[in-house]
């Protein structure tokens, strides 16, 4: 370092100093020049040594530069394994949700096509048994004075006239339906009949209707007269 450097140069002048008190001219002169040739060599070696000091510097702030570099770029990677992992969990819990929707779907269709079956069945089931009503239709309309209208909800509409001989053209009504288990039902009755309820139950047990409407029609007559 500088500092040995000047404590070597200090102690060359001491020992030139006793050397030149103890020897004549001649051996100060050799020896003035082998300590020239130690300064030279010291200084080239000084010169040499600084220089490797320098550039061992500069490598040195590199590796810290690549080191700093380095560390940078782990923290990101470990940010980024970080999202990652975060973005394939999302992705994990979409295809969890995506499934479920999937089985929903599926689940729903299939309670569908079981309800379409059902509703088709039903209906298929109300044409049976409404078919044979509309074939006796002109028949009780001739005979029994009958008329029979088709309303909403696929209900039949029954209404019998010259009744009351007071007034022939006073309308008795009665309405009828198949309900979810497809039997016969009478929803609305004008006037009231007592004894329609005990019909509705006949004609679900013998599946007579033409029984049923021709005890429909003598119930408004007898109530005609009262």
């Amino acid at each position: 370092t500088e500092d040995e450097i000047l404590l070597f140069e200090r102690e060359m002048k001491e020992f030139w100093t006793k050397f030149k008190s103890i020897y004549g001219s001649e051996q100060i002169s050799q020896t003035l020049a082998l300590r020239d040739s130690c300064k030279e060599s010291i200084k080239g070696l000084s010169e040499t040594w600084s220089k490797k000091l320098k550039e061992a510097d500069l490598k040195i702030c590199k590796i810290q530069e690549c080191s700093n570099e380095i560390l940078q770029q782990s923290q990101r990677i470990s940010e980024n394994q970080e999202q990652f992992t975060e973005i394939e969990s999302n992705l994990n819990h979409e295809e969890e949700q995506k499934k479920d929707l999937t089985d929903s779907i599926q689940e729903l269709k299939e309670e569908l096509m079981k309800k379409k079956e059902i509703i088709s069945a039903k209906n298929k089931a109300s044409k049976e048994r409404v078919e044979p009503l509309c074939k006796f239709k002109v028949l009780f309309e001739e005979r029994l004075g009958l008329e029979i209208r088709r309303i909403p909800n696929e209900q039949l509409q029954f209404i019998f006239r010259y009744i009351d001989h007071k007034d022939p053209d006073k309308p008795y009504v009665f309405t009828l339906s198949i309900n979810e288990q497809g039997d016969y039902e009478v929803t609305s009755c004008t006037p009231p009949l007592d004894c329609i309820a005990e019909f509705q139950l006949k004609v679900r047990e013998t599946n007579n209707f033409s029984a049923f409407v021709a005890n429909s029609r003598k119930a408004f007559t007898a109530l005609s007269y009262k």
